[in-house]
């Protein structure tokens, strides 16, 4: 069955850096979007960066764009989040997740929640002040 695991998060100061990675397997990876969502506590899911299959189009939320880099290397079945000058609000649980159909690219699809099928167990990120 489809697996996906993230890896990297932990604690940083506000100003620092974190890349965040999560592995696939169970599939064809490099033919489908994927995507990275964060919970913070006491609030909803929100998708934080979207990408295509062949990471040809990416999406990024108007709170992390110009800070965080979405990229894929589906040579080794991995999705990474560069994630540069964090910030407090930053802090919450963070998910990678993939669509549930191949070879997708548009923006609609990009940022329907509905599109992503599959889930991560999530990674903490905690930023301090």
């Amino acid at each position: 069955q489809v697996q996906l695991i993230e890896s990297g998060g932990g604690l940083v100061q506000a100003g620092g850096s974190l890349r965040l990675s999560c592995a696939g397997s169970g599939r064809t990876f490099s033919i489908y979007a994927m995507g990275w969502f964060r919970r913070a506590p006491g609030k909803e899911r929100e998708l934080v960066a979207a990408i295509s299959y062949n990471g040809g189009s990416t999406y990024y939320a108007d709170s992390v764009k110009g800070r965080f880099t979405i990229s894929r290397d589906n040579t080794k079945n991995t999705l990474y989040l560069q994630m540069n000058s964090l910030k407090p609000e930053d802090t919450a649980v963070y998910y990678c997740a993939a669509d549930k159909l191949p070879g997708r690219s548009s923006r609609a699809v990009l940022t329907a929640t509905t599109t992503y099928e599959y889930w991560g167990q999530g990674t903490q990120v905690t930023v301090s002040s």
